[in-house]
């Protein structure tokens, strides 16, 4: 049975490895040691890196001014630059300073809080369906083709 005094959207739940109370948020599956005072919202957050192609929405960014790679050349760069992330030979941030094309590249590809219907369809769905710290497989969208972080 859930705690009454526990904000909207919250339950509590015990831990099966150390059988400590934790807190989970119905909306956004992310779940929490202290107990929450806030209503729960149904918002995450997340970090991207977009890697663009002539056929995007706008093929254009803070690094070029006409982006005329294919929709393959720039899926093989996601892939590459997933795996570089994966593996640990270069932190997910750091090389979306360098290689986004969104101007989120600056604030090394964190998007901040956000909920649904603010995003691309196929980005939300992603995004979303990702754990805390989970990284995405390649999400296209008309913006280009992504690689996802959930961090929130």
């Amino acid at each position: 049975m859930s705690d009454p005094s526990l904000p909207a959207g919250w339950i509590e739940k015990t831990s099966r490895s150390t059988g400590e109370k934790y807190y989970l948020n119905t909306l956004t599956n992310a779940s929490q040691w202290t107990k929450p005072t806030d209503a729960a919202k149904d918002e995450i957050q997340a970090s991207h890196l977009l890697v663009k192609h002539r056929e995007s929405r706008r093929p254009a960014s803070w690094k070029s001014d006409k982006i005329t790679r294919t929709k393959e050349e720039a899926l093989s760069m996601i892939i590459d630059f997933r795996n570089k992330i994966a593996s640990g030979e270069v932190e997910f941030a750091e090389l979306a300073r360098k290689e986004s094309d969104c101007s989120s590249a600056r604030n090394g590809g964190d998007l901040g809080k956000f909920g649904r219907n603010q995003m691309q369809k196929p980005f939300e769905e992603a995004a979303y369906n990702l754990r805390i710290g989970e990284l995405s497989q390649p999400v296209h969208s008309d913006s280009g083709i992504h690689i996802i972080l959930r961090t929130a």
